[in-house]
């Protein structure tokens, strides 16, 4: 059966072509500025402010998601070193991105004399938002799939539109479409994150706690079914125990082919229980020790100006 596959490239303007990837990014990082920009006005942050955070971190975010891919095929890249510049061949990984994003931030927000963790707290929803609309340029680009189904899978069992289907006819075997399954998981956890963040119970640093517990949990149980993920060689016990908590997922989908070659254990498999262990003792730790008395609907102080303007709709505290 033919199937009609979307062009990656957008337009041409003589020499220069624009793919959609590159528009989908752009659009993904519009839509994360307006979000923070709207939340921003809650507690008196003026646009500008994330304008020029945004100016900094997407360029922060893009060469951190370069270093962080080509340290872990630098195999791939030792022989011809200047092929770790050619981007536009592929090759980022998100949790660099992340990396670099977050670095960004934490000197940005401390330059500008804000608590790094209060303006992380306010910023989440839309980097979640920016991902979630992110993942639709993988889509374009027909990568970040996962492993072989049957069309009968994609078109009867999960009802996808054509356009969809035909995207995951990969040289003539469909995938799991785990970009759609990344996309709609942080969907669902963009309105959590909204509906946190208005409740009294909500301390300072928790949203991105949150966060990071949210994404990671997703993306544990979505990366096993692709087949391009970074790996290493990790210790048997890890592996196993990677499967066991992987294990419920099998009722519905099997893993996808790593090389034993190349490695037994997914790296972002391992970065995400780590993040969510790393997330939740975050909470407890700060919770326990008193360490987390700022709320979140509490003013928004930064050091360099001479007042705080408090959340036009605060809520009690608990």
């Amino acid at each position: 059966m033919l199937t009609s596959l979307i062009d990656p490239i957008a337009f041409s303007l003589g020499p220069l072509t624009v793919r959609w990837y590159g528009i989908i990014l752009g659009t993904a990082a519009l839509v994360g500025l307006l979000l923070a920009i709207q939340e921003g006005k809650r507690f008196g942050i003026k646009p500008d402010f994330f304008m020029d955070m945004l100016l900094l971190g997407v360029p922060s975010a893009v060469i951190c998601a370069r270093i962080y891919y080509v340290a872990f095929k630098w195999e791939d890249y030792k022989a011809n070193p200047l092929d770790v510049f050619k981007i536009w061949e592929g090759g980022i990984a998100i949790y660099g991105a992340l990396i670099g994003a977050f670095l960004c931030g934490f000197f940005y927000f401390r330059y500008k004399g804000y608590s790094f963790l209060r303006l992380a707290d306010v910023c989440v929803p839309g980097l979640l938002a920016g991902q979630m609309i992110g993942r639709w340029g993988n889509f374009m680009n027909q990568e970040a799939y996962g492993g072989p189904v049957e069309e009968s899978f994609l078109r009867d069992t999960l009802h996808l539109p054509n356009f969809i289907v035909n995207q995951m006819n990969v040289n003539g075997i469909f995938h799991h479409p785990a970009f759609l399954y990344e996309s709609l998981w942080s969907l669902v956890g963009i309105i959590v994150l909204c509906v946190l963040r208005r409740q009294r119970f909500l301390r300072a640093g928790e949203l991105l706690a949150s966060y990071f517990i949210w994404y990671s949990l997703g993306r544990f149980y979505i990366e096993m079914v692709r087949t391009d993920s970074l790996a290493f060689h990790g210790p048997e016990w890890l592996v196993k125990l990677v499967d066991v908590l992987w294990s419920p997922m099998t009722i519905l989908f099997q893993p996808g082919y790593l090389d034993p070659a190349y490695g037994n254990l997914r790296i972002s498999q391992l970065l995400a229980l780590l993040l969510i262990v790393g997330a939740i003792a975050f909470i407890v730790i700060r919770r326990k020790t008193g360490a987390a008395k700022e709320h979140y609907s509490d003013p928004i102080v930064s050091t360099k100006v001479e007042h705080a303007v408090m959340a036009t709709d605060d809520v009690p505290k608990a």
